[in-house]
């Protein structure tokens, strides 16, 4: 039987269309299992029937024709249930439905399974036979590995059009596909698949008895890429500014490092033919990477491996493809990565629709930056089937609608309008402060990082920066950066932002996100070595950074520095030690540095219930909202299977903060929030009834954060987070925030349209 199964997966798989699959399975499972009947009924959600789309046993004419209503019958038992029936008479069973149309006779024997696709039951899988039959349990799992397969096939289909055309009287479906909301907005436009240029993972190994003519073919290849990468970010520069151009500046310096090029040279040397040398160091690049948990960082891994088949296609092929994009292009891929999307000439960019990546993925912060709506992580987007299809994404709910028909095109068009109009609304904000009805002031931070999000509007609207991930300066290069180049770095963004402050972060790696050069394993690297805890087994590379921060302090008096994943009093009385000895070498030398105000993340619920000592000791505090929730709701956000759990505004979420300010305002300390939460305008208001004392974001959601915080008195602030606070649920407390939004004509903003 196992056997059996793995040539009917194997033919499945291979099929051209789900039609054909369709009739592969009934034919194949009939003859398997030795029934009399096999047939597949799909779910119309819609019209709230299930319809017989492929039978062997049954009359043909009856496929497409056949609808039986939803919840009735043995099929609707099953779907009702989503669970296997199994009867060995049928006939006998209160919920039995005769079907005279499809040519069965009395079929005692009846097994039904469910076709289960991210908790809903797509269809059900059904075998009959004449005589009395119970099916045995390798039997019906046999039918669940087959459903299985059925699942991700049905899904595809229904969102590329094609169930549409197996069901010839079926209107189209006004259905949508899934994904993460990363850049705001709708559009609507042409799709263009961007695939990849060259596979890796199809390189053979081969052995070259040749090696400076491979070396050769490779540096040229590297050469070729250099001057591909350097034209795209001179064409990108046009649409964003300088700071946004850091993806670039880093795989361009990947490629004048000496690790990625001389580690490929030197398999070169030692045998390998330049492809497979090419794809062994890639690799072990892209895992190093692949490993981590911060998202930020591990995005990385995707531009490594484009890096790399980009290389590999020089190597392969003389001349580029050259590709045709439409007036309105959807970019659609797999996994697009942000120098393909910079292919794309900016002024036929319409949107972006991603299988892979989240709303921080590089992609998605450039798409904000350029204010084009993108929808990430799309699971089930049938990539290929896409090319030259109409599309519309709605990158405000996250979802994306295929060939859809004119009532849906209508209504997003009319949503277009409505966006457009919120945007020029939004125009009016700039040059404004972020001050309540009642005149309260909330300061409105930026966070950078990895991608800075330092966008034109960003230096001039923000009022300093609430987070800057240092990490970058790390990450790019093939060793430490000593101080010098630290000093450069920081000197440069303390600069841009004088007189208004700017928190650094202090180097937060360990454990989930390791370095190339300086990489270790760890069985739960969510709770392993990172953050300070590098920083105090390793306090040469802390004082390193230390002192690089206070130099580029000098003559410009802005810096803030934030210590990461404090959990314990201790932590903090000896970082602080480390920094004032650094003070004071810096001032033996001769140097006029000045001591900074000291400040501590808190992320880890240990440091949430231990926040007056904290608050004791330091000069501010800024709660990192993403890791805090993770920790306190036990869920990996970064894992699919669990992702939908991550929610910020739970309330457990919102106690800690408020357990957190009130902690802090004992000993008035100021507290921040940088967290996703902080750009969210449903969270905006809550944080501003709690008291917060700035709030830190990307560039992108400044003026709509701004917006909402000016609609507000803080009293009608407080009261909104006393309503939240008496919740025990996310959805409940979301659904306040909508409505008040709603209330105060700012629906727009969180979604197109009521």
């Amino acid at each position: 039987m196992l056997e059996v199964l793995h040539r009917i997966v194997q033919e499945v798989n291979a099929a051209p269309d789900l039609g054909e699959a369709l009739r592969l399975i009934v034919q194949r499972v009939r003859l398997a299992i030795k029934t009399d009947v096999c047939s597949v009924y799909l779910t119309d959600f819609d019209r709230r029937e299930h319809v017989l789309l492929a039978t062997e046993g049954l009359r043909q004419e009856a496929v497409g024709k056949v609808r039986l209503p939803m919840h009735r019958g043995l099929v609707g038992l099953v779907c009702e249930r989503a669970e296997p029936v199994n009867l060995d008479d049928a006939t006998g069973h209160p919920r039995y439905l005769f079907i005279h149309s499809t040519g069965e006779t009395e079929y005692r024997g009846f097994l039904g399974v469910p076709i289960i696709q991210n908790r809903k039951v797509l269809g059900v899988l059904v075998v009959r036979q004449v005589e009395s039959r119970k099916f045995g349990d390798d039997e019906v799992t046999f039918l669940f590995t087959l459903a299985a397969q059925l699942a991700g096939a049905i899904t595809h289909a229904r969102a590329s059009g094609e169930l549409t055309q197996l069901q010839p009287t079926r209107s189209p479906l006004n259905r949508y596909l899934s994904g993460q909301p990363s850049a705001p907005g709708v559009a609507t436009g042409s799709a263009v698949v961007a695939y990849q240029l060259a596979d890796l993972d199809a390189v053979p190994d081969r052995t070259t008895s040749n090696a400076p003519a491979e070396v050769a073919a490779f540096r040229e290849a590297v050469a070729l890429t250099r001057q591909e990468l350097q034209l795209l970010k001179v064409r990108l520069s046009t649409e964003l500014p300088v700071e946004e151009q850091a993806l670039f500046d880093a795989l361009l310096l990947m490629l004048e490092s000496d690790t990625l090029v001389s580690q490929t040279v030197e398999r070169i040397e030692q045998g390998q033919w330049a492809q497979s040398a090419l794809r062994s160091t890639i690799e072990t690049h892209a895992r190093v990477f692949d490993n981590m948990d911060d998202i930020y960082l591990r995005e990385r891994a995707s531009d490594i491996r484009d890096l790399g088949r980009r290389v590999l296609t020089h190597l392969q092929m003389d001349k580029p493809r050259e590709i045709t994009y439409p007036k309105k292009t959807i970019l659609v891929g797999d996994d697009i990565s942000a120098v393909q999307l910079a292919e794309v000439p900016a002024e036929r960019l319409a949107g972006i629709v991603s299988a892979k990546g989240s709303s921080s993925s590089h992609v998605a912060i450039l798409a904000r930056a350029m204010g084009v709506p993108a929808v990430m992580g799309v699971t089930d987007l049938p990539v290929g089937r896409l090319e030259g299809l109409d599309i519309i994404i709605d990158g405000y709910r996250g979802r994306v609608y295929v060939s859809p028909d004119p009532s849906v095109s209508d209504e997003y068009s009319r949503l277009a309008r409505e966006d457009s109009e919120i945007s020029r609304e939004l125009e009016a904000m700039k040059g404004l402060k972020a001050e309540t009805t009642d005149g309260v002031v909330l300061p409105l931070h930026l966070n950078t990082g990895l991608i800075s999000d330092v966008m034109t509007v960003g230096l001039e609207e923000s009022e300093g920066v609430g987070l800057h991930r240092t990490e970058l300066l790390y990450i790019v290069r093939d060793r430490f950066p000593g101080e010098e180049v630290q000093f450069e770095s920081y000197q440069q963004l303390l600069a841009a932002f004088a007189p208004r402050p700017v928190i650094l972060r202090t180097l937060d790696i360990g454990g989930d996100k390791p370095l190339p050069y300086f990489p270790f394993a760890e069985s739960n690297p969510f709770l392993g070595w990172r953050g300070v805890r590098i920083s105090l087994d390793h306090p040469e590379i802390f004082m390193t950074q230390i002192r690089a921060m206070m130099r580029a302090n000098i003559g410009l008096n802005n810096l803030r520095i934030m210590l990461p994943m404090i959990s314990k009093v201790s932590e903090v009385d000896e970082l602080q030690m480390l920094i004032r000895r650094a003070h004071d070498e810096l001032l033996e030398e001769g140097r006029g540095v000045v001591m900074p105000p000291i400040g501590v993340m808190i992320e880890v619920p240990a440091a949430v219930y231990q926040i007056g000592e904290i608050a004791r000791r330091v000069d501010f505090l800024s709660v990192g909202t993403n890791d805090l929730t993770q920790y306190l709701l036990a869920v990996d956000r970064n894992n699919p299977r669990v992702a939908a759990i991550f929610d910020d505004m739970h309330p457990a979420v919102l106690q800690a903060l408020v357990q957190i300010v009130e902690g802090a305002a004992l000993y008035r300390r100021p507290v921040s929030v940088c967290g996703e939460l902080a750009g969210n305008p449903l969270a905006a208001v809550l944080l501003l009834g709690m008291g917060v004392d700035s709030i830190s974001m990307s560039a992108g959601s400044l003026l709509k954060i701004r917006w909402v915080i000016r609609s507000y008195s803080r009293a009608r602030a407080k009261s909104l987070l006393q309503a939240a606070l008496r919740m025990t649920d996310a959805r409940q407390v979301r659904e306040l925030m909508e409505k008040s939004l709603d209330e105060m004509g700012l629906g727009g903003l969180i979604r197109p349209g009521k």
